[in-house]
């Protein structure tokens, strides 16, 4: 439990900061929401200073922060000037699409990775072995975005899948079944881009986990006493490879939010992504700062997870027998 303590202490501290970084580089950052109705001279300065003294705008930002900072307590994240409603309830109407996305995501990219990345370190220096690194070391050398874009422009050229939005238009008259497999054709294109980006990082990572096992002494007097490869490879060498691993869940699932979010803009899937975007250019102080904060939340929950998976499956953390810090 001290582990699984110090680790959350470390989060609530990571959060803060985060939080904190917000509002000052909001603050930096230049224009606000009321700018452009500054130039209408319909809108007269007090109607806008009225409004700015509603949201709070009108005050020192260390005192919205630390306003801000009582109101989480209460779950209240602040008041979206764009769509004049709470945040929060605006915020996890689109987080469950994410949250959708990314969690499919990292289930395919978990499933794909760590048989191909295993099966590559069992046949080290082979020609299937150099091909899953050349193209692994390829796809981690694109940027994401480009990546996204060419899987985009292949689906509208062929229309080989739907593009846009999260169901089809006639999607009210379909049976439940229906439904959910028009919300699936339309996750698949951007599960399969995550998917695609994030596999090529976790099988590197895999098959170097799995290849140091392998050259481990314990490994080599295994075989020189007869055991059988199969039982070696799953017995003895995918266990202790398997904590590296763990690590890297935690990760991957902050990879995998960070980049659902660009291919969410990319693809027009109506999750976090575009929310954030849409508010940031609109300069909607509260709901930027609670996409962000959301989005940072979901990331250290992810971490704290994969310290839960550790702690539970390497029996050195239990005993004392890793530093804990």
């Amino acid at each position: 439990m001290r582990y699984l303590g110090f680790r959350f202490i470390r989060s609530i501290l990571l959060l803060l900061g985060v939080s904190l970084l917000c509002f000052l580089f909001t603050e930096i950052a230049p224009g606000s929401f009321f700018d452009e109705m500054r130039l209408n001279p319909q809108i007269s300065p007090e109607t806008i200073s009225a409004m700015e003294a509603r949201y709070g705008l009108d005050q020192p930002w260390p005192d919205r922060y630390w306003r801000w900072l009582r109101s989480i307590a209460r779950a209240d994240l602040g008041y979206s000037i764009s769509y004049n409603v709470p945040v929060a309830p605006l915020l996890w109407s689109r987080a469950k699409n994410t949250l959708l996305l990314t969690i499919s995501a990292m289930v395919l990219t978990w499933i794909v990775s760590v048989p191909v990345g295993f099966w590559a370190a069992v046949h080290r220096g082979r020609f299937a072995d150099h091909m899953v690194t050349v193209v692994s070391a390829l796809v981690v050398a694109i940027p994401e975005v480009v990546i996204a874009l060419s899987f985009l422009a292949i689906a509208v050229r062929w229309r080989i899948l739907p593009v846009g939005g999260m169901a089809s238009v006639d999607s009210d008259g379909l049976s439940f079944l229906a439904k959910q497999s028009d919300i699936g054709l339309h996750m698949l294109l951007p599960t399969l881009i995550l998917v695609t980006v994030e596999s090529a990082i976790i099988v590197r990572h895999v098959r170097a986990s799995v290849l140091e096992v392998l050259e481990a002494p314990y490994v080599h007097a295994a075989r020189a006493l007869g055991i059988s490869q199969v039982r070696l490879l799953l017995r003895h060498v995918l266990p202790v490879a398997a904590n590296p691993a763990i690590t890297l869940l935690g990760l991957s699932l902050a990879g995998l939010l960070s980049g659902s979010l660009l291919v969410e803009v990319v693809c027009g899937w109506p999750g976090l992504g575009p929310l954030i975007l849409e508010a940031t250019l609109a300069r909607d102080l509260y709901l930027v700062i609670g996409g962000l904060m959301l989005s940072a939340l979901f990331m250290v929950g992810g971490g704290l997870f994969a310290d839960a998976l550790l702690l539970l499956f390497d029996p050195r953390i239990r005993t004392g027998g890793v530093d804990a810090h």
